[in-house]
């Protein structure tokens, strides 16, 4: 047996630089080995990977296999655009081999594995597309495939349900598309018999590790992260008529960030907050945009920016429509609209300064085609006459033939009126009227009405007509004269809309020809909006510009906010964080409840978050170092309460969430109070990754929860200076007086600063260095509004188990219970009737007396 985790200074041996470490390490090399042995190492067939991905509703899920370590890495559930350029990002950076996908997927997805299949001269050789049944792909049935592997790191006396809980340590089972991908890839891989060909068939594929995946320039995320510092919070929606279906975003990051004016604006805005990253080049060209914008002359140019962007529409499901001829009138006014407004965008970017990227990027590719576009447009479509008839009708002097079809429909009513009076003049006396109507489809018909005496179908025969239909009492004939009129004017309506048709269809030609400028229109304009909202709430709320120092490896925060709590509280005490190179790696907090301990923890983790997605941050300074991924370990049901300045916790609930479905289908099994987390951030983190852990074992004995954090940090002060960065809260204040931790540079020691005023402690809220000497429950509790009695009882208890004395019941309290017990035994009694027939005393002693008894002697 041998023991899991990461090597110290060790580096995972995986061909991607972004990957994150979440290996197991390979048995230690045997020393002394041969000059032969090392040459048939070198000789040794080039590393090949396996890809599985799948892509569904706007997301992306996968996993491949790398045969250079044996190793399945994965990359947790992300958005990707139609386009599929995250997949292809990937593909660029692993060169799989093989691509292993669902044989029933989405358009996009088959469209974008044809033409990859097609690239005959790519180089690297294009890779193997492989199509697996939909089946194979299921999540359950995936599930089920991880939990019955055979992985050579897990130990075999390990229990279904710890292999269970291990597993779910590691691998997102929460990230529905992942675990799919896993799925699809194990069956690919055991079908294939990737590197074991030759071996007897009882031979597994050797899997070494799972290692979670990540794209250089990415920072690494968890749904826990996003969900604990209110990145993003739904919420029911508060009408009645969407309760059950719809929902709204809460009080988030990004919904006091989400100034946005054009829904693909808002989309871009989540896609950065669910990609956060690193890249320098990137970050910085978003915060020139966002600094320009900040000035006070540009505040009407923002505006004026803003205007024209609310505007900008679905380009995307237009082009759709067209290209199978469903296009609507309303879609030609919506583009319409959109291409005139991308002319204002362009017209007005040329006028700002091009050394910055975006606006010389919209002032250059913004081209002619878009005013081609729009004159054809509004040279073409009748938008009057289109909303009238809700077809596309096409403006005068555009198509001769047309005009002149529209003319003689416009004179038919006073021709017809006139044909109508000559066919009355051949009908029978006994008809009062007739009338001559144009029905598209049909042609010319003579109606006359319906009179008495026509009650049989027989009756309806008038010689010289030929009778057609009867509808709202009103016989319809074609005469001679109406066969003429079909011969001479034709279907006019018909071939009107023939010809419009034709018309729209090269029109629409037109456009498609020109799409590839509409699209990007799109990804600029929408690229706009987003950095027009970030200027607009770092104006309201006095955001700072952040800078990036590769060299900090760690972040360095002055007077930093609480993005959130600031917007809550009546009054905000800054806080500074500093946490860089080799000294304060793992940062030790601790102060009384409600003491902003937690806040304090969320505020570093949201600046470095804010920071990463390329927004102005709310601190004086703040300077990022090279952060690959955040991890947190923070209770679950904290949350920010609008109008209050405190965290309020639901303690009902359990802390510990729930684990993966098991090898039992509705098995649910419950994992410790934030190990899963922890363990996540021991599996995965770097010497450059932050983790902030809040409350760790709570709801665990303490002795366990203390044992546990203490592993924890030791397991990370180990490492050394391959440490990651660690804030990490606590009330354990043993950790520290039983000096749980060895000493050294690594560690340092903060707390909450308070200072006692008589029988009042008064909360400053500021960090500064240090140890809290008590955990002023009692005094927590007062302000929570527990009973004084219960607050005295609660300091006797304590003062009880720390003396090791035994805790007895207050005898105050069982004498008042004991005569509550004898107070409803009586009345039992009292009620009793006694010359009842039916009443049983033997029953009454056993049931009512005899269990009453203990609570009364």
């Amino acid at each position: 047996m041998f023991s899991v985790g990461t090597i110290p200074g060790g580096t995972p041996q995986s061909p991607e630089p972004g990957a994150a470490s979440a290996s197991f390490p390979s048995l230690a090399p045997v020393s002394g080995r041969g000059e032969a042995e090392e040459e048939e190492d070198n000789e040794q067939e080039p590393a090949e990977i396996y890809l599985c991905a799948l892509w569904t509703s706007g997301y992306l899920g996968i996993a491949y296999y790398d045969t250079s370590d044996s190793t399945i890495h994965f990359m947790p559930d992300a958005p990707d655009h139609e386009s599929l350029k995250l997949l292809q990002r990937v593909l660029d950076e692993i060169n799989p081999r093989s691509v292993v996908t669902s044989a029933k997927q989405d358009e996009n997805m088959t469209r974008f594995l044809g033409k990859l299949a097609s690239q005959e001269h790519r180089e690297p050789k294009r890779p193997e597309i492989v199509f697996l049944p939909s089946v194979d792909f299921g999540l359950e049935i995936s599930k089920q495939r991880l939990l019955a592997g055979n992985y050579s790191f897990i130990p075999d006396s390990m229990t279904t349900t710890e292999k269970i809980l291990f597993l779910s340590s590691i691998i997102p089972f929460d990230c529905l598309l992942t675990v799919r991908a896993l799925g699809g890839l194990l069956k690919f891989l055991g079908r294939r018999r990737i590197g074991v060909e030759l071996e007897d068939y009882n031979v597994s594929v050797p899997i070494l590790g799972f290692k979670k995946f990540v794209l250089t320039h990415l920072v690494s995320i968890d749904q826990d992260t996003y969900s604990v510092l209110q990145i993003f919070k739904s919420e029911s929606h508060p009408s009645v008529y969407k309760v059950a279906s719809g929902l709204k975003e809460g009080l988030s990051l990004f919904g006091i960030l989400n100034r946005c004016h054009c829904k693909w604006g808002q989309k871009l805005l989540r896609l950065w907050f669910t990609r956060p990253t690193h890249d320098l080049g990137e970050l910085n060209s978003r915060l020139d945009v966002i600094q320009f914008f900040l000035l006070p002359q540009n505040l009407d140019m923002a505006q004026m920016l803003h205007r024209l962007l609310g505007h900008i529409k679905n380009v995307p499901l237009i082009l759709k429509r067209m290209k199978l001829s469903h296009t609507k009138v309303s879609d030609w006014q919506v583009l319409y609209k959109t291409v005139y407004s991308a002319l204002g965008l362009r017209d007005a970017c040329r006028s700002l300064p091009q050394s910055i990227q975006l606006f010389q990027d919209i002032a250059q590719e913004f081209s002619d085609d878009l005013h081609h576009i729009a004159s054809l447009i509004g040279k073409v479509v009748d938008f009057e006459g289109s909303l009238a008839e809700n077809r596309f009708t096409v403006l005068p002097n555009i198509d001769p033939e047309i005009d002149e079809k529209k003319r003689r429909l416009m004179g038919l009513p006073s021709f017809l009126t006139e044909v109508a009076r000559k066919e009355l003049e051949n009908l029978d006396s006994r008809i009062p009227s007739c009338s001559v109507i144009y029905i598209p489809l049909i042609g010319f018909l003579l109606c006359i009405p319906r009179l008495p005496f026509m009650v049989e179908a027989s009756d309806f025969e008038i010689e010289g007509l030929d009778f057609m239909f009867l509808s709202e009492e009103k016989l319809h004939y074609r005469s001679a004269r109406t066969k003429e009129l079909d011969a001479l004017l034709g279907d006019l309506h018909c071939d009107i809309r023939d010809q419009e048709t034709l018309l729209m269809y090269q029109l629409q030609c037109q456009v498609l020809a020109r799409a590839a400028v509409l699209t990007r229109v799109l990804d600029l304009a929408s690229r706009l909006d987003v950095l027009l909202a970030l200027a607009s709430a770092a104006r309201d709320y006095g955001y700072s510009r952040p800078r990036y120092s590769p060299q900090l490896l760690g972040v360095r925060i002055l007077n930093g906010r609480h993005p959130l709590m600031e917007l809550c509280a009546r009054t905000f005490v800054p806080n500074s964080a500093e946490c860089g190179r080799d000294k304060g790696r793992i940062k030790v907090i601790t102060g009384p409840n409600s003491s902003g301990k937690s806040i304090y923890l969320k505020q570093v983790g949201l600046i470095t978050f804010m920071a990463l997605v390329g927004s102005f941050v709310p601190a004086e300074e703040a300077e990022i170092g090279a952060v690959d991924a955040i991890f947190t370990r923070i209770h679950s049901c904290e949350s920010i309460s609008l109008g209050l300045s405190t965290f309020m916790i639901d303690l009902n609930q359990a802390d510990c969430g729930q684990c993966i479905t098991g090898l039992n289908a509705n098995e649910i099994l419950p994992c410790p109070p934030g190990t899963q987390q922890v363990a996540k951030a021991v599996n995965n983190a770097t010497k450059q990754s932050l983790v902030l852990i809040d409350e760790f074992g709570k709801g665990t004995n303490t002795v366990d929860g203390l044992a546990l954090l203490a592993a924890v940090l030791r397991h990370w002060l180990a490492l050394g200076p391959m440490c990651p960065h660690i804030f990490v809260a606590t009330n354990f204040l043993s950790l520290v007086q039983l000096q749980l931790l060895p000493q050294g540079p690594l560690v340092q020691y903060l707390t909450m600063e308070t200072c006692e005023d008589g029988d009042d402690l008064v909360f400053f809220y500021q960090v500064c260095e240090g140890i809290a000497n008590a955990s002023h429950a009692s005094y927590t509790a007062a302000q929570a509004g527990l009973p004084g009695n219960l607050i005295a009882r609660g300091k006797e208890v304590s003062d009880l188990i720390r003396s090791g004395k035994p805790i007895k019941p207050v005898k105050e309290l069982l004498k008042e219970k004991q005569m509550e017990n004898c107070q409803t035994l009586v009345d039992k009694f009292l009620k009793l009737d006694l010359e009842d027939p039916n009443l049983d005393l033997d029953i009454f002693m056993s049931q009512e007396v005899l269990p009453a008894a203990p609570g009364i002697l």
